[in-house]
Order: structure tokens, then sequence, then C-alpha cells
């Protein structure tokens, strides 16, 4: 099947981000998804953004999580002062990164049957499969399925943003 393909070879493609983290897909068990996304080296945004929140320990907890990680290049596609006004607006902060949480464990093989998933800030994200490829809202998923002990990342290209 395509879209499996598709979750597979993103995931080979991703092994260069997480290398200090382990095999792409099964990801070092002992690492919590905070971690896992520390050692990709391409999530500094985010951990920071999650620090000016507060979230830190929430996403280190128990879980189990699903996160829709944009990467530094998707941050960087905000328009320019963006993530320092964020950055100092943590109940806006703290929405827009809710926002690309859910609750459970949802793997590849489970996000492409669904038309929608719910997220933690209370709104749901809108989920499309076209062709090999599969959206998030106007975000791609560019690697799946990268586990960590409380949780599981899809890597997305832009940052989701909430409805008003």
């Amino acid at each position: 099947m395509k879209i499996t393909s598709l979750f597979l070879t993103a995931a080979v493609f991703a092994a260069p981000l997480i290398a200090t983290a382990g095999d792409s897909n099964k990801m070092d068990a002992k690492k919590d998804i905070v971690d896992t996304a520390v050692a990709a080296g391409s999530f500094k945004t985010l951990a920071a953004a999650l620090d000016a929140a507060g979230l830190v320990a929430t996403l280190k907890g128990e879980g189990p999580f699903t996160v829709f990680a944009p990467t530094d290049a998707a941050f960087a596609k905000l328009p320019e002062g963006s993530v320092e006004a964020l950055l100092k607006d943590k109940a806006k902060l703290t929405a827009i990164l809710t926002y690309h949480v859910v609750a459970g464990k949802v793997m590849a093989a489970d996000v492409v049957k669904l038309d929608s998933a719910k997220t933690v800030n209370g709104q749901s994200v809108t989920i499309k499969v076209m062709g090999d490829t599969v959206h998030v809202d106007a975000a791609t998923v560019t690697a799946a399925d990268i586990q960590a002990s409380n949780g599981v990342i899809h890597v997305i290209d832009t940052v989701l943003m909430p409805k008003e």
C-alpha cells in the first residue's frame, strides 16, 4: 500500500534527524517525547517553546501522547518576529503547542484511517490523505512513528495554528 510505503520511507529519511536517539522507528525506549525531540537536534525551537509554556514536565509524563512536531524549519516559516512574540505570550503559546498533541498513541497506520483528531487543546485537527502524502491541517507529515517511551512523534513541516 502506498501510504504504508510513505510512512516507512519517511521513517527511513527521519533517521538522520534522530541519529543520536537510536533506530528511526523503534527509538530508545528509555527516552520520552521531549528527550527524543531534543536528541534529534532539529526541534530546538519546539523545545524552547515547550519550556516557555511550562509543558516540558507534562510531555515527559506518563502519556501516552501523539505529537505532531514541527521542525525548526517549520517555525522559520512563520512571519518574522512571530516566534519571539509567542515565547512572551504564554497563553497563546500553550494553546498552539497543545494543538499539536493528541492524547493516546496514534501510529501512522491509525492516522491514515482518520479524517480528524481531537487535540489536547480541545480543538480537532483535520487529517487528509492525498496520494502518498498525509496532511494535518496545512502541514505535511514528513516522518512518522518515531517512538518514545511515552508516545509517538510524527514530524511535520508547518506549525499548526488553532482556530481563534
